[in-house]
C-alpha cells in the first residue's frame, strides 16, 4: 500500500476571490423595502452587496474563485488531490458541488466533498484541509467557500434583505517546506458549536426563506467569540500582538468592530469588506484576504488571525501566515 508520508505542518499557497457584477446599493434596497441608506449603515455597516444572475450558479463562482487560487499558487490541476467546498446554499443536494468544481477545473478523480458550517465553513473546510496534509491523504488540496444567500431571501423582509449577498473565496493548501512554515502555516483550529442557538438563524424547509434573530446573534456574537479567537492565537503560539491582519466572517460591521477591540491587536488590519459584499457566509473571509492580497494590503509571511461563526451556531478560528 502506498501512502504519503504526511509533513510537519500545512500552509496556504494562494487565494483566489468572485464577486457577481451586479451591485445593489442601499438605495437601491430602498425603492421596495422600508428602510434608508442611513438606517442600513447605521446598523450593520453595509453600503452596497453583489447579487448573482438568476444563471449565475454557486458551482460558477466557485470555479472562478478557484481557478484564479490555482493559477497564483503555481499549480497544475493534476496537482490537486482534495477539493473541498464550504457551503449552504448548493444548487443541489447530488452531486455535491465540490465534484462538479473539480471536473470544470479540469481535475483529475480527486477527493471531493461538500461542507456545511454556515457562515464558519470556510474555517472548517481550512481546519480539514490542514489536517489532510498533514497527516498524507492529500498533498494539494482546494478550499473553497461559495454561496449564492440570494435565492433564499425575502426581498420584502428588510431584516435580511439588506445584509445577505452572493460570491467565492478559495484557497489552495500544500505542504509546509520549513519548520518556520510549519510552525505558522495554517495554525490549529479552534472550533465548537452551540445548538441551544440553532432556532437564531435558520432556513425552515425548501420552500422557506432565511429567518435570523438578529439581537440575539448580536449579543451572542459580540460576547462569546473573542475568547475563541484568542485560544487560536494561543495554540498557534502566536500573541496577539503579533497579529497583523484580523479577518472574522464578514457578518455585520458593528459585531466586526467589537471583536477587534476584544482580542488586543490594536495594530491589526481589521477586514471590512462587509461594506462593499455584505454577508457572503462562508465565502466571506477567502474573500476578504484575496481582495487584500490584491491591494497590496497585505505582505507574504504576515500573521493572520481568521475567525468564522454563525448558523447552528458554528465557530471556528486559526492563525495562518499570509502566502
Amino acid at each position: 500500500m502506498r501512502t504519503h508520508s504526511g509533513t510537519k505542518g500545512a500552509r496556504v499557497l494562494a487565494f483566489g476571490g468572485y464577486q457577481p457584477a451586479r451591485i445593489v446599493t442601499n438605495d437601491d434596497l430602498a425603492a421596495s423595502v422600508e428602510t434608508s441608506d442611513e438606517w442600513i449603515r447605521s446598523r450593520v455597516g453595509i453600503a452596497s452587496r453583489r447579487i448573482a444572475g438568476p444563471d449565475e450558479t454557486v458551482a460558477d463562482m466557485a470555479v472562478a474563485a478557484a481557478g484564479k487560487a490555482l493559477a497564483g499558487s503555481g499549480l497544475s490541476p493534476a496537482d490537486i488531490e482534495l477539493a473541498i467546498v464550504a457551503t449552504c446554499t448548493p444548487e443541489v443536494m447530488i452531486p455535491n458541488t465540490a465534484a462538479i468544481v473539480a471536473r470544470r477545473l479540469g481535475i483529475n478523480a480527486p477527493g471531493a466533498y461538500d461542507l456545511n458550517a454556515a457562515c464558519a465553513g470556510f474555517c472548517y473546510a481550512l481546519a480539514s484541509a490542514s489536517d489532510a496534509v498533514r497527516c498524507g491523504s492529500a498533498r494539494n488540496v482546494l478550499v473553497i467557500g461559495a454561496e449564492k444567500l440570494s435565492q433564499w431571501v425575502d426581498w420584502t423582509d428588510r431584516s435580511t434583505a439588506i445584509i445577505f449577498a452572493d460570491g467565492a473565496g478559495a484557497a489552495v493548501v500544500g505542504p509546509a517546506e520549513s519548520d518556520e512554515d510549519a510552525q505558522i502555516g495554517v495554525g490549529p483550529v479552534e472550533w465548537g458549536s452551540d445548538g441551544d442557538m440553532a432556532d437564531k438563524i435558520y432556513i425552515k424547509d425548501r420552500n422557506s426563506f432565511i429567518f435570523q434573530e438578529g439581537q440575539a446573534v448580536f449579543r451572542w456574537a459580540t460576547t462569546a467569540l473573542h475568547p475563541v479567537a484568542l485560544k487560536a492565537c494561543e495554540k498557534a503560539g502566536v500573541d496577539p500582538a503579533e497579529i497583523a491582519v484580523f479577518v472574522p466572517h464578514q457578518a455585520n460591521l458593528r459585531i466586526i468592530e467589537a471583536l477587534a477591540r476584544k482580542i488586543g491587536a490594536p495594530q491589526a488590519k481589521v477586514a471590512t469588506d462587509i461594506v462593499h459584499a455584505g454577508n457572503t457566509s462562508s465565502a466571506s473571509i477567502p474573500l476578504a484576504l484575496s481582495r487584500m492580497i490584491e491591494h497590496g494590503e497585505l505582505s507574504t509571511g504576515d500573521k493572520a488571525l481568521l475567525i468564522g461563526f454563525g448558523a447552528g451556531v458554528c465557530y471556528a478560528a486559526q492563525v495562518i501566515a499570509i502566502p
